[in-house]
């Protein structure tokens, strides 16, 4: 019986160590994506300097809650959402800034 149990929960912890790496790479890729849009941005001159900081450091607080949420080796339910609201709001932003009408004076060829 005990055997049983220990089994399960040595299931369980696996599957949910999984779900925690799983939803960590989904961050990941989202994140570098979205700083690839940035890039991107900057380089066709969508993006101006004042946007480019504002939308760079909202990245950097989305990877400054992953880490806190990743600190404890367990990423909960709440912080997932948190991190995911995160995330949706600067795909927004990228998206505004690089489609209103102000561009930079320059572009970036390289």
């Amino acid at each position: 019986m005990k055997r049983i149990i220990l089994a399960s929960a040595a299931v369980l912890s696996l599957t949910g160590l999984a779900a925690t790496s799983a939803s960590a790479d989904y961050v990941d890729r989202v994140q570098a994506h979205q700083q690839q849009q940035i890039r991107q941005g900057i380089a066709s001159g969508q993006i101006n300097r004042r946007e480019a900081r504002d939308l760079i450091g909202e990245q950097r607080r989305i990877a400054e809650l992953e880490r806190r949420a990743e600190a404890d080796g367990r990423v909960t339910r709440e912080e997932r959402a948190r991190l995911a609201n995160a995330q949706r709001e600067a795909g927004r932003h990228i998206y505004q800034e690089s489609h209103d009408r102000e561009r930079s004076w320059f572009r970036r060829w390289w």
